[in-house]
């Protein structure tokens, strides 16, 4: 079961230690450090890669529950961890600048994340067991049955924008190589 914040706090302290890293490049060059550079395109490729890992991994390991790669509440947590962190990653690779599709991209990853947390908390209420199951009779059936339509809700609307953002995201990647890369 999903009811600790482990994932949270981790996903924290490495967000702290991600600014602190920003803030010395910061004081080094006395500048925002550019997208366009090797530190914000590293930025922006870790946590970019963070993201994609958050929307594949986690989603194949809980469409094979035949196959035994371990805990779906451990997937969970990765899944919130690199969801979180990825994100943050990919914020700060924009330098603070939010035009066109990159401006579109960073809001659809804002809302993503946003509806993450709001999937979370549904997501607490369902008791489940190790492997991520619902745990029938603990909770009253009215409860239950509203709390499944909440995540039915909650899904309509996540996975759509989570495809949107990555739709975005690879055009946005794929402007970049081209008029910033492959035109020099």
């Amino acid at each position: 079961m999903l009811r600790g914040s482990r994932e949270l706090w981790l996903a924290f302290v490495f967000a702290i230690v991600i600014t602190g890293i920003y803030g010395f490049v910061l004081f080094l060059t006395r500048k925002v450090p550019p997208a366009g550079e090797l530190f914000g395109h590293s930025l922006g490729i870790l946590g970019f890669i963070l993201m994609l890992m958050t929307e594949t991994l986690y989603s194949l390991r809980k469409r094979t529950r035949s196959a035994r790669w371990g805990k779906m509440s451990s997937w969970l947590q990765f899944h919130i961890f690199t969801g979180l962190v990825g994100p943050y990653m990919v914020l700060l690779h924009t330098s603070w600048k939010f035009n066109g599709l990159a401006g579109v991209t960073t809001l659809f990853t804002v809302v993503i994340v946003v509806s993450g947390f709001i999937g979370r908390y549904i997501y607490t209420r369902i008791p489940r067991t190790l492997d991520g199951l619902e745990i029938e009779g603990t909770l009253s059936e009215a409860a239950l049955r509203q709390a499944r339509r909440l995540m039915a809700l909650w899904h309509t609307v996540h996975i759509p924008i989570g495809m949107a953002l990555f739709i975005s995201a690879f055009v946005h990647i794929g402007a970049a190589l081209y008029y910033a890369t492959f035109l020099r």
